[in-house]
């Protein structure tokens, strides 16, 4: 491939018509967050059996770890896989939390459709100027950029918050006007990782605060919203994690039905990815723990890649109501 790829070569959209049908069709777009091979089969293949469009999603850390060039045909690939499945869904390749200038212009130029640029811990001021730096060199190349106001508590690759400040409603029309950013996450009590509320066993989490997200709304209608850290840690998984052998203690996350409800709002993107790992993570004990002999990957890893092709499925057409958008 050419040094300067451009996203439409592998075959990939940006995601700007997504969002404008998902806020016109009261559900949000999956975004997925993806590390190896098995983690983007099932993401491919569950969204193409849903019939779902969907964004697959690599941090600055799972870009690093897949190798940028390799990432390229592994993109591609997905695309390959998604029509030799008799689908025709969109999918846009997006960088997570994306965190200088430098890292989103790569991206940029290696293929991705979409990146974020995470400026949230700046000032307001360098927030902006960071983000309208993203935008410009972005929107040249017909890539679509997402920014943050406020910051999510929690971990996520390089990205820590050790507290969690909502977004200030009154701060997103200059934002937004000052950047011309695509897409806007917010913080409205979602959380990074596992962990994202500190619960004691039979307590429920707290609500998130929908109280902000209509106050956005009012200030800037019709502009794409985004939440983060909404995976559910659905408790399954984490006791199967436990059962054979991990340590996952007190681990709360989004309740379902605040994320159907979210999904019908401006809120048009929602990133999952801890679920995926739980999940993933669960089958790959279990394997190991009742076959002790057992060495070959694909005996481990392929019972995890039919466990998350599930789970997306479910997120697809029960949660987010993507499923048949395609």
């Amino acid at each position: 491939m050419s040094k300067t790829t451009h996203y439409s070569e592998l075959g990939l959209v940006n995601t700007k018509e997504m969002f404008q049908k998902a806020m016109a069709g009261g559900y949000a777009i999956p975004a997925y967050n993806f590390n190896n091979m098995e983690q983007l089969q099932a993401i491919v293949r569950a969204c193409t059996e849903s019939r779902s469009p969907v964004i697959l999603q690599v941090s600055k850390g799972a870009r690093d770890y897949a190798n940028q060039t390799l990432l390229q045909y592994m993109a591609m690939g997905a695309v390959a896989m998604m029509r030799e499945m008799g689908g025709n869904i969109p999918i846009a390749l997006h960088l997570d939390h994306g965190d200088s200038y430098e890292l989103c212009k790569s991206c940029v130029d290696t293929g991705f459709s979409s990146v974020m640029i995470d400026a949230s811990h700046h000032s307001f001021d360098e927030n902006i100027a960071l983000t309208k730096k993203v935008v410009e060199y972005a929107h040249a190349h017909d890539v679509t950029v997402e920014a943050e106001l406020g910051v999510l508590a929690g971990i996520e690759d390089e990205v820590s918050s050790e507290v969690s400040h909502y977004t200030k409603p009154e701060e997103v029309e200059e934002f937004v006007k000052r950047t011309g950013v695509d897409s806007l996450a917010i913080s409205i009590g979602t959380s990074h990782g596992a962990y994202k509320f500190k619960v004691k066993p039979g307590e429920n989490p707290p609500p998130l605060r929908f109280d902000i997200l209509d106050e956005v709304e009012k200030r800037i209608p019709g502009f794409p919203i985004v939440l983060h850290g909404a995976s559910s840690v659905l408790p399954e998984y984490v006791a199967m994690i436990n059962q054979y052998g991990g340590r996952i203690e007190n681990a709360a996350g989004v309740p379902e039905e605040q994320l159907r409800r979210a999904a019908k709002s401006a809120v048009c993107k929602i990133n999952i990815d801890s679920d995926g790992r739980l999940a993933f993570t669960a089958l790959i004990r279990k394997v190991l723990a009742e076959k002790l002999d057992e060495f070959d990957p694909r005996k481990y890893l392929g019972p995890a890649r039919e466990e998350l092709v599930k789970i997306i499925r479910h997120k697809n057409e029960a949660v987010l109501g993507s499923a048949g958008r395609a």
